[in-house]
């Protein structure tokens, strides 16, 4: 059975994949806004809506919320991303409602309050002291900042404990009241799903939201900076990005996959190179990310102090090297690892799900599996090394966790 797409009068777009052979379904409602909508006072706001709607919502408080999935045997969850909210569900097919009904409560009927705010807050900077003792987690937030300067795509997800300081209920309101308007926003559904009652549900709990789409952010401006954070660790984690492509261009899935080649895998140049043939290196791995206006082509590595320099500088001239002289055999390898990815991901109803939201969300339209696969086949050799080369020159941002690098050009 082939995924299917409804859009409701209002504009909400809703998304249904049956899975012939499952018991069970996933369901969710991705909103296509995130962090990098704020007020830069309020950094962190996508986010602390994200923990505060499960403090009560509907009818339900917090340990209402919490039983009425688990009772069911099911599972609840959110996650928040620069670009991305998403509330979604695990649950047998005869708790749909309940699954719709308990997304619609959280983004729609939440119990803002002064008090659980405040304690909330608590749990959120326990969250940032974790994410800012974990250096293979905050060097991302610091590449960000180093390649956005002064933008919100460049701010952390968590934000600070200024900004969080600063959130009060009538922000969290007004977040929900602004930027989730029904263009924005796609419910989705994939495995053992009734379509006409996933239908019915979502006019009811959605219909009725004014038409409308949430408000344009800030345009991402890729800049070659430099973030150092000297606290000491027993290694130096270094990540190094390029400016790669939005997530439409025509180099997306070519610089993809020649990412992949370059420091995809174990068999790849970077890990053989860096790790294997040198030992410079415990993790070193390459990857391409693709957003709605921006991307990056970057390199990560961990290594021991007196060795990071030398493991930085191997990163950046096997990254270099491998975009003049790719094999098709590299090429192949990358190719045939995106399409068993692509394959074993939709495997899950989880997986189908998110897959199936966010191809409306970046392309409009549910795109075909055989599509996707016929794009990762169509790249040859000199496409993935133009679409690197063009990223390498373009210029490149680093960030050091553990100890300072000098700075590069």
């Amino acid at each position: 059975m082939n995924p299917r797409l409804h859009r409701l009068p209002n504009g909400l777009t809703v998304a249904i994949d049956p899975m012939p052979g499952v018991e069970t379904l996933a369901v969710g409602l991705y909103a296509d806004v995130g962090s990098r909508s704020e007020a830069a006072h309020l950094t962190g706001l996508a986010h602390m809506v994200e923990h505060m709607v499960f403090k009560g919502a509907g009818e339900r408080d917090a340990r209402q919320i919490a039983e009425a999935a688990e009772d069911v045997g099911g599972q609840l969850n959110a996650w928040t991303s620069r670009d991305t909210t998403v509330f979604h569900a695990r649950l047998l097919p005869n708790d749909l409602a309940l699954g719709v009904d308990l997304i619609a409560d959280l983004v729609r009927a939440p119990h803002f309050s002064a008090e659980e705010l405040e304690r909330e807050k608590q749990v959120v900077l326990a969250e940032l002291g974790e994410s800012r003792d974990t250096p293979d987690d905050i060097i991302f937030d610091h590449l960000a900042a180093a390649a956005y300067p002064g933008q919100t795509y460049g701010r952390p997800v968590l934000g600070d404990a200024q900004t969080i300081a600063a959130i009060d209920v009538a922000a969290l309101t007004r977040w929900l009241e602004e930027q989730y308007r029904p263009a924005g926003l796609v419910l989705a559904a994939a495995g053992k799903v009734d379509e006409d009652a996933l239908l019915k549900l979502a006019e009811a709990r959605f219909g009725d939201l004014a038409a409308g789409a949430p408000p344009a952010f800030e345009p991402a401006r890729f800049a070659s900076g430099v973030v150092t954070d000297a606290r000491r660790f027993d290694q130096v984690h270094v990540a190094f990005a390029h400016p790669g492509v939005d997530q439409r261009h025509p180099d997306a899935y070519a610089l993809s996959l020649f990412a992949s080649a370059a420091g995809g895998g174990m068999s790849s140049r970077l890990f053989q190179e860096v790790r294997e043939q040198r030992g410079l290196a415990y993790s070193v791995y390459a990857w391409s990310s693709a957003a709605a206006d921006t991307g990056q082509l970057g390199v990560y590595c961990a290594s021991a102090k007196a060795d990071a320099p030398r493991a930085f500088a191997l990163a950046r001239e096997v990254l270099a090297r491998t975009a003049e002289d790719l094999s098709e055999a590299e090429l192949a390898r990358a190719q045939a690892q995106a399409k068993a990815g692509l394959l074993m991901g939709l495997e899950s109803v989880q997986g189908r799900c998110d897959h199936l939201a966010r191809q409306i969300q970046v392309h409009g339209r549910i795109v075909p599996v055989a599509e996707t696969v016929a794009l990762i086949d169509a790249v040859d050799v000199a496409h993935a090394r133009r679409a690197a080369n063009d990223a390498i020159g373009g210029g490149i941002a680093t960030a050091s966790v553990g100890g300072k690098l000098a700075r590069v050009a």
